[in-house]
Order: structure tokens, then sequence, then C-alpha cells
């Protein structure tokens, strides 16, 4: 099952290795790992994506306290099944007809991306999406001449604003519950462990 982790680690050279390392030894499939700088100074974030191998449902908890442990590492969150924003920037260049030329610009209305570079025989595209227009997208493409593909994964942060119920539905200790205690049940899933008490999102609705 693919998860999505983040994590906020202090600038050091080794940081990222001992990351990838951790990941190879618990046997995690690598989707997609970044890491930029962030609204800290001296610290970067990571994102990773990674596809659990193993049978275990706890696996990626696990995966995830291990990570806190590591040097330089400040916190570390598993965080899936949050109401996320998440985008990934791809750069494709086509080899294309006169034809295709028109496909591809009529394309570009509907899924909103760029043309950022164009000839007679090729074009290149720049997208950025969330993962599921992004593969949407690429499928679409498969058809013509791919002559280069890079993406650079994905990046994700928290939404403050609601709660995505098509993410809740997957989390293995929420309950369906519609009623009275259905704000409550997220409180207790999600947020207890990114607010402080009497900050939490929910004691102020």
């Amino acid at each position: 099952m693919k998860r999505t982790i983040s994590v906020l680690v202090e600038k050091d050279a080794g940081g990222l290795v001992r990351i990838i390392s951790l990941l190879t030894r618990r046997r995690f499939q690598i989707e997609s790992i970044t890491m930029a700088a962030c609204e800290r100074k001296c610290y970067e974030r990571i994102t990773i994506v990674v596809i659990n191998q193993s049978d275990g449902s706890d696996a990626a908890s696990q995966l995830t306290k291990q990570i806190k442990k590591l040097i330089n590492v400040v916190n570390a969150q598993d965080i899936t099944y949050l109401p996320l924003v998440q985008r990934e920037l791809v750069l494709v260049k086509l080899q294309v007809s006169i034809i295709e030329r028109e496909e591809i610009i009529n394309l570009a209305e509907i899924f909103r991306f760029k043309i950022t570079d164009i000839t007679e025989s090729t074009l290149i595209l720049e997208v950025t999406a969330d993962p599921g227009k992004v593969a949407a997208l690429q499928k679409i493409l498969e058809k013509y001449n791919i002559l280069q593909l890079s993406r650079t994964g994905e990046i994700a942060i928290t939404r403050e604003s609601s709660v995505s119920t098509s993410s809740l539905k997957e989390y293995p200790d929420f309950e369906g519950d519609t009623g009275r205690n259905s704000f409550k049940n997220v409180q207790e899933v999600f947020y207890k462990d990114y607010y402080k008490p009497g900050e939490a999102l929910f004691n102020k609705l």
C-alpha cells in the first residue's frame, strides 16, 4: 500500500542517505523522494512516497517512528490519510505531427498544462498537478511519441480548511460515523498529534 511521509530535518549531507538506508532495510519500495528548503532556516522538508512491501498493517507507523530516531530528524509524520494538498511537476518532450500538435494544444485547455517549447516536430509540456491528474495525463500521452519524460516526485502539505472524507474512509481506525460523534472521531484519529491541547481545530468550531 502506498504511504506518504513528511519529514523535517536539519540540513545535513548524510541525512537523506540515512533515510534511504532505513527504507531499504525495512523493505519499502521507494516511489519518490523530494527534498528542499522549507519555512525554517537551516532545515529541509522531505516528502517520501513509499509502497509497503510487508503484510504488517502497522509497518508504515513503525517506519515513521524509526525515522524520528535518526540523527538530524526533527519530526516525521505519516500524512497518508490526512487531507492534503499534493502536487508534482512533470516535463514531457513529444515528437508530434501537425495534426498531433493541434490535439496536444486542445489537451492543454482541458488539463491546464503549459507548452514551454515548440518546434515544427516537437513540443515540451510543463504539467503541475496532483498525482492522479498527472497519471491520467501520462496515460493519454502514451499514444504519442514521448522523447523524454521527467517527474519531480510528489510534495504535500496538510490542509487546514477541511477534512477529506475520501481519505478518511480508508483509514483503518476511523469509524464510519456520520452522526453527532463524527467530528470527535476525526479529532481523535488525526489531530491529537498535530495540535496542542486547547488549540485543536475542532475546539474552535
